[in-house]
């Protein structure tokens, strides 16, 4: 069986994981053992919070919504249960930015909501 030589292929995955840890605190950013296992906990905490930022936004939407709802003298629950009935199909996001972008469309919406 021939001998293989991976110097080169390993120092190149080598340099390439400390290129990913750079900025890390103490030998996580020096030490190749630790650098990997501190690249692998970054990375899944990075994966989860990705999710988690899906679920913060929706709970911003929500709290501006009923804010915003709560001016206009209805909840939060039964304005969303007029909307379905208006067959306004709205989702929190875009109501969200029309509270803050454009406060006369949104109060439009919601007259229109409480009609319905």
């Amino acid at each position: 069986m021939a001998r293989v030589k991976r110097g080169i292929v390993s120092k190149r995955k080598h340099k390439k994981l400390l290129k990913a840890t750079q900025g890390y605190r103490g030998t996580k950013s020096r030490l190749i053992k630790v650098a990997k296992e501190a690249e692998l906990h970054a990375r899944a905490y990075a994966y989860h919070g990705r999710k988690l930022r899906k679920r913060d936004f929706r709970s911003l939407w929500i709290t501006r919504i009923g804010e915003a709802v709560k001016k206009e003298g209805i909840s939060y629950s039964l304005f969303i249960n007029k909307l379905q009935k208006a067959n306004i199909e709205l989702d929190r996001k875009i109501l969200s930015d029309l509270i803050v972008n454009d406060p006369d469309t949104f109060k439009k919406v919601v007259e229109s909501a409480k009609n319905a």
